[in-house]
């Protein structure tokens, strides 16, 4: 199965000028405020900054998980604030493997805007490749808030359980350990979704941050690749889009996102 890589970007593309607009995604969960304070410290030049908790997910309720989407007006809003419009090529990295540039690649293109390229191997693999960090923070390029349909391709708690009794595969993105119940370091309640199968999200990359090939990915997948539905999750609908941009890389793009993952379903037990 051959693999699209027109959705990844090298990092030597970055050493010049580029006509993309570039967004840094960086984050950590046990720190929310590190990311920011890692691009004032040091980013690919001409760079914007994009939060996890602020721009990529809406306010936190009771049911919905830990990082719920947000409103698709308010997420075009943010965009337009960038300067970013529907059909803007768009490059974003992290450091973490994809983790979060993931997350704002599936956001763009389930909006319906013109999917950004992922650096591969992300910050890292540009400073490795001779990029050199900048601090200055670019003046913002305001653009035109487009009228914002609904995200596509997830589902809630009760599509997941109809599209499960229509015999979708439901793909847990999480760490074994956390898959097994073993361990849990985040959610209040340790397991997975019955009829889960697990393909931890770091499988799709190498332990630098750079992408498998084709056969690495398929390795990953296995014969999940040959389901006629997949529904996937994770902790709480970030890491999962690492999956998700793994499946769509080998095309399949008809995969479903289970939004509120495990901390949705978890906090109706």
């Amino acid at each position: 199965m051959p693999m699209d890589r027109s959705l990844l970007a090298e990092p030597e593309e970055l050493l010049g000028e580029s006509d993309a607009l570039i967004v840094d995604c960086r984050f950590s969960l046990a720190d929310p405020d590190e990311g920011r304070a890692l691009y004032r410290q040091g980013h690919i030049p001409g760079a914007v900054y994009l939060d996890l908790n602020r721009d990529l997910s809406g306010p936190v309720g009771e049911h919905g998980g830990r990082h719920p989407l947000p409103d698709p007006e308010d997420f075009a809003a943010t965009l337009a604030n960038c300067g970013i419009g529907p059909d803007t090529l768009v490059i974003a990295y992290d450091d973490n493997r994809l983790a979060f540039a993931a997350r704002l690649w599936w956001l763009m293109h389930s909006l319906g805007y013109r999917p950004p390229r992922l650096l591969d191997g992300g910050y890292q693999a540009f400073l490795a490749a001779g990029g050199e960090a900048c601090i200055d923070i670019p003046e913002p390029s305001l653009g035109q808030v487009p009228k914002a349909p609904a995200f596509s391709g997830y589902c809630d708690i009760d599509g997941l359980r109809a599209l499960q009794a229509a015999g979708a595969m439901l793909v847990d993105s999480r760490e074994e350990k956390r898959f097994e119940g073993l361990e849990e370091p985040i959610d209040p309640v340790a397991g997975h979704i019955p009829g889960a199968i697990n393909r931890p999200w770091q499988g799709v990359t190498t332990d630098s941050g750079r992408l498998r090939d084709a056969g690495g990915l398929q390795g990953h997948w296995g014969d999940a690749l040959e389901a006629e539905q997949l529904v996937v999750y994770c902790g709480s609908g970030v890491t999962a889009c690492v999956n998700l941009f793994s499946l769509t890389l080998l095309g399949r793009e008809d995969a479903t996102l289970y939004a509120g993952s495990w901390s949705d379903w978890c906090s109706y037990l």
